[in-house]
């Protein structure tokens, strides 16, 4: 085994040293040119024709949208990540009688329990959206990791309206992807769903029965 483990680490740091790989501009699909409105008119038709809810926010406001949102649907627990810049804010703007927030911040294996029989919902940032396919591009990481979005029956999403891409080979080349190793990053259409052999579609079977956007409205002009 430690042979095969060196293996892999010289494998990697070759990868490392390799030249940037261009993204990928399969068709020329990358050079669509939406405006900024149509671009989020176009992901929400994507998004909302495969169940995805939508809250309207304002960059002052969108906290305050989230905590209520969460009062009305009787979500007590909402999980997220306190190191973010997002989860700061949620933080801030708690008050009393909002659902409780809590950190994650501690191996999963140290609150399994809650996290999989307790919490209520999990609240993430997201990198962009794509409006050709219509889509959120998440990238887990330290500050919110990946389990945030997988697990929790509803998940809650920030995106932010000036973030949103006509291509996902858009999203790509413009976060400088390809240039070497990136961590893994989810790609989200939908609440989880899944069909059986008779082809009936299922939702919230493998994951987050909701997914609810709160789209930020930050486009100048």
């Amino acid at each position: 085994m430690p042979e095969a483990r060196t293996a892999i680490l010289a494998l990697l740091r070759a990868a490392d040293a390799m030249e940037a790989i261009p993204a990928p501009d399969p068709s020329g699909l990358a050079r669509r040119a939406w405006s900024p409105a149509e671009r989020v008119t176009r992901l929400r038709k994507g998004m909302e024709a495969v169940h995805t809810e939508f809250l309207e926010a304002a960059p002052e406001d969108w906290p305050r949208q989230v905590l209520d949102f969460c009062r009305r649907e009787g979500v007590a627990d909402l999980l997220l990540g306190p190191r973010s810049g997002a989860g700061r804010a949620l933080l801030a703007a708690r008050s009393p009688g909002d659902p409780e927030l809590v950190p994650y911040e501690e191996p999963v294996e140290n609150f399994k329990d809650a996290l999989f029989h307790r919490i209520g919902a999990g609240f993430t940032g997201t990198l962009a959206g794509v409006a050709e396919t219509g889509g959120l591009l998440l990238e887990p990481g330290p500050e919110e990791p990946r389990l945030l979005s997988l697990v929790p029956p509803i998940h809650i999403a920030l995106l932010r309206a000036s973030t949103i891409e006509d291509t996902l080979a858009a999203a790509i080349r413009n976060r400088g992807w390809g240039k070497g190793r990136t961590n893994n990053a989810l790609l989200i259409s939908g609440p989880s769903k899944t069909a059986d052999i008779e082809q009936t579609l299922a939702y919230g079977v493998h994951g987050p029965k909701r997914l609810v956007v709160v789209l930020v409205d930050d486009l100048v002009g």
